[in-house]
């Protein structure tokens, strides 16, 4: 039976991700992907994909709002686009998206089936089925607009797809992952993201079995109309509905407020990935170190990025945290720094480059990155998350800082620009 991983409440916002981002994601995006393919193999990658909290973990290393259903269609578009080159070398296919591309997804999978010889027609199958329980088996306010199916040239897959709920401005995010799954409808889910709305028809629910069975023998004896005239009768005596009680999940709560704040992260994490960075960096990256434009800052980004690849799922359960490696393209927690950024892609893709070569070197220092950030965090201590706020905010512009506002100006200049906003308010 498929594994539940979870869910999470997702705040909707408005807005696009600008095209000096949405590159820039679709490159870290691949070559994470490429990453973790190398150490741990394609069926992993769909795990962590169908694992929420990984997910939005992911999508906050990426630069995007850090807990927003914005990182949905975010995330599967960087790694459509950045995916697709490398089907073939990695064998993985993306397929589908949001809106009119999710409903294209079927006729993707039949396409890539007979490319790589699966039965496509079966996947096709697979993505009507999957987008079915989840809008019309699971009634929980949510009406989907983005499907996702991934796949690998072995069969494997997993799904990510998403519902909007207008009314409350909230998002659900539902994971799927064929490993381990024998039924569509007896709780095949990895996890749902999404806010509690209260009870919900769930009829995936193993405990709904019984239900799902009265339901087509009523069908099979009454027939359809028998049926509603039924239903129209118990809606006139207003006869009370018994509610079935839902399974708790692991509840991953992404608050309202776009600022992230110190009850946000987990610190002795964080202070241990900055440890590790300054304590193991000189010594695996001597060289790195010695090409202009990196160093320590960049260095405390790689940290961050190795734990997206490495980390096991207890890791994630604090996604603002993983902001901390390339900010948020709003100004949440500080503007993009496009330099760190960038060499943070070009450090990850020369190491995987290399690995494919069988220099493995470069590749398994960020993995020792990673576990020197684990052993110290027990004992890390360093300044309080404003503190590195501020710090990083101070120095934005010198790590070329953008946002969806425009370039980060130097500090003198929004010192003074705050001081003008201050006369300006004390003066009405």
């Amino acid at each position: 039976m498929a594994r539940r991983a979870g869910s999470a409440d997702l705040p909707l916002h408005s807005g696009h991700v600008p095209k000096w981002l949405a590159d820039r994601m679709t490159r870290l995006g691949a070559v994470v992907s490429e990453a973790i393919v190398h150490h741990y193999g394609r069926d992993e990658l769909l795990r962590r994909l169908a694992h929420p909290f990984w997910f939005q973990s992911f999508g906050a290393v990426m630069g995007m709002d850090w807990h927003s259903s914005g990182i949905t269609t975010s995330v599967i578009g960087a790694l459509k686009r950045g995916l697709t080159p490398l089907s073939r070398e990695l064998g993985i296919h993306v397929c589908g998206g949001r809106g009119k591309h999710s409903r294209q997804t079927p006729g993707e999978l039949i396409s890539i089936g007979e490319q790589v010889g699966l039965d496509g027609s079966a996947l096709a199958n697979a993505s009507r089925l999957v987008a079915k329980v989840d809008s019309a088996a699971i009634q929980d306010g949510f009406d989907l607009y983005l499907h996702s199916f991934i796949v690998t040239e072995d069969g494997q897959w997993a799904v990510v797809q998403q519902g909007m709920n207008g009314e409350r401005r909230q998002a659900r995010r539902y994971h799927w992952l064929s490993e381990g799954l024998k039924s569509f409808v007896d709780e095949p889910h990895t996890g749902i993201d999404g806010i509690g709305q209260g009870q919900i028809i769930n009829l995936t629910d193993r405990r709904a079995e019984a239900s799902r069975q009265a339901q087509l023998d009523l069908l099979a004896d009454l027939g359809p109309d028998r049926i509603t005239r039924e239903l129209a009768a118990i809606d006139a005596k207003a006869a009370p509905v018994q509610e079935v009680d839902q399974l708790l999940l692991p509840h991953l709560v992404m608050p309202d407020h776009h600022d992230v704040r110190a009850e946000n992260v987990v610190m002795r994490r964080l202070h241990g990935t900055l440890a590790a960075a300054a304590d193991r960096g000189p010594a695996d990256f001597p060289e790195l170190l010695l090409v202009p434009g990196v160093g320590a800052r960049t260095l405390k980004a790689l940290a961050q990025v190795a734990e997206v690849v490495h980390g096991t799922p207890c890791r994630f359960s604090d996604p603002a945290r993983f902001s901390y490696a390339h900010g948020g393209k709003d100004r949440h927690p500080f503007p993009v720094p496009l330099k760190v950024y960038d060499q943070t892609i070009r450090v990850l893709k020369s190491a995987v480059q290399k690995a494919k070569l069988g220099h493995q070197d470069e590749l398994f220092a960020l993995k020792r990155l990673d576990d020197q950030a684990r052993l110290l965090e027990r004992t890390a201590a360093g300044p309080s998350f404003d503190e590195l706020i501020a710090e990083e905010r101070v120095t934005s512009h010198s790590f070329g800082g953008r946002s969806v506002f425009g370039d980060e100006p130097p500090p003198d200049s929004l010192s003074q620009n705050s001081e003008e906003r201050q006369r300006s308010r004390d003066a009405g």
